[in-house]
């Protein structure tokens, strides 16, 4: 496939996602905060737009073992928080990856603000087709975004040959189970961009075909149900900025769509998991 083929409708979903960059800026003037001196502590109590927030992202640096040496790359890196904050408590260099150039220029600006451009920078480009040079880097992670990547033994595979022999690969993510039904399946394609879901299974035979031993794996789906109702109350409290920026229709089709989303956890169709691999020095 080519660099974007089939992903224009992932770059349509971040351009009018509730969580965006003029949101956070506003959340930190409500607090009294001015935006030419913020620090990255001022800003991680916004950007961190995943599950679990900054406990996840500690979990990923604990079972990766990240250190102030390494050099990292952030795979479907949105707008910059867990690089950022990745930076900012480990002192790593991170590079951040993203397909959709208004997420990239958002990390830029908000990478900027907190003066830690000078170590986190971001590329904007598609995991299928990393540019980066084979073993640039120490450690791969990504969080609850490869959902959006249609060809996952391509992105995993992607990830093991910019990873140097002995790297690791930390990443979370949504994944199906056997009770997900097609109707399910082809709603989420069409309403979250996901065009075809990971299995708990499904990964680990990827990462081992791409050369990684299996370190760690854990499912998450009881913990991202009591998270994904909470973030479904924080939309829904959102709906009226949603409805200002990006109209009525959007606000309320989030709302429509996230709601059958959250459903889906709460039925166990859907689930979470968390794995760890390194990549073989044989490879």
């Amino acid at each position: 496939m080519g660099t974007t083929a089939g992903l224009d409708g992932v770059v349509g979903y971040y351009d009018a996602h509730p969580i965006n960059e003029d949101q956070i800026l506003r959340a930190l003037e409500g607090r009294g905060l001015d935006l030419d001196r913020l620090t990255p502590d001022d800003l991680l109590q916004h950007d961190q737009d995943h599950y679990g927030g900054l406990a996840a992202n500690d979990a990923l640096i604990a079972r990766a073992g990240l250190r102030a040496e390494h050099r990292v790359l952030d795979v479907c890196s949105g707008m910059g928080g867990p690089a950022r904050y990745l930076a900012h408590r480990v002192g790593c260099r991170v590079v951040g990856l993203d397909l959709t150039l208004s997420r990239f220029e958002s990390a830029q600006r908000l990478t900027r603000r907190v003066g830690l451009d000078g170590l986190v920078t971001f590329v904007h480009g598609n995991a299928l087709e990393m540019p980066f040079s084979a073993g640039e880097f120490d450690a791969v992670i990504g969080q609850e975004a490869w959902c959006h990547v249609p060809d996952k033994p391509r992105l995993i595979a992607e990830c093991a040959r910019v990873l140097k022999p002995g790297g690791v690969i930390a990443f979370t993510d949504i994944l199906a189970s056997e009770a997900l039904s097609a109707a399910d399946a082809a709603r989420l394609a069409a309403e979250m961009q996901f065009p075809v879901l990971g299995t708990m299974r499904g990964y680990q035979d990827q990462m081992q075909a791409s050369g990684f031993e299996i370190v760690s794996v854990d499912d998450l789906g009881g913990e991202w149900t009591t998270i994904l109702e909470e973030r479904l109350a924080m939309y829904r409290s959102l709906g009226t900025e949603t409805a200002r920026k990006f109209g009525e229709g959007r606000s309320k089709d989030w709302d429509d769509y996230y709601s059958f989303f959250v459903g889906l956890f709460r039925e166990g169709r859907l689930s979470g998991g968390r794995f760890v691999g390194r990549l073989r020095h044989d490879r």
